[in-house]
């Protein structure tokens, strides 16, 4: 009878942790996205072309997910993220100057590569597969700016999605980014900010 009281118990307290729903981690990675996707949005509408979207590129799309839902993930840090960015723009242009008219190998080439030379690096980011696909397949424009596409968008991107990462993720006792960073624990600690392990 004990050992089925404390199946209950155990089973009830997994139950609780798998549906527990912290409104305020919901509503932080909602905002953070939002203005992260929404300053590079607004500088695209301001500067360039509307009919030729060069910045707001979708692998952002996809890094948000990682650095505002997954903080704690380790595909989500700074590190992987500039470094997952940069490395597969470089590759993904590579392949496109390299064999520009054969799309069935520059662009399975420019991916593959990419996921080799983050996972040599320690930068592994799944959207950097993306930026790599992007630069092989994306428009004409984004195809003329060559290496400067590494710089612009991709690493100018990057940095806004991560500065308002350093934010909002830093905002909740459940949120630490990056992860196991002790200039976030003192600051956190003189704001008197305890920081919890996620749910």
């Amino acid at each position: 009878m004990s050992k089925i009281k404390r199946s209950i118990r155990i089973s009830k307290y997994i139950i609780y942790k798998e549906t527990f729903v912290n409104y305020k981690e919901y509503f932080l990675s909602f905002l953070g996205s939002f203005i992260g996707i929404g300053i590079i949005a607004l500088l695209q509408s301001l500067f360039l072309n509307e009919f030729e979207n060069i910045f707001l590129i979708g692998s952002f799309g996809a890094s948000s997910v990682l650095i505002y839902g997954a903080v704690q993930s380790p595909l989500a840090q700074p590190r992987n993220v500039i470094g997952g960015h940069i490395l597969s723009a470089i590759i993904g242009v590579s392949s496109f100057k390299f064999l520009p008219e054969i799309i069935w190998v520059s662009a399975p080439l420019a991916v593959s590569m990419s996921i080799i030379i983050m996972q040599f690096t320690k930068t592994l980011h799944p959207p950097g597969g993306a930026s790599a696909l992007i630069a092989v397949t994306g428009s004409a424009k984004i195809k003329t700016l060559g290496f400067l596409y590494v710089i612009f968008p991709v690493l100018t991107g990057s940095l806004i999605l991560l500065c308002v990462a350093f934010i909002f993720n830093n905002c909740s006792s459940y949120r630490e980014y990056p992860r196991n960073n002790k200039v976030v624990k003192k600051i956190k600690s003189k704001l008197n900010i305890t920081t919890k392990p996620p749910n």
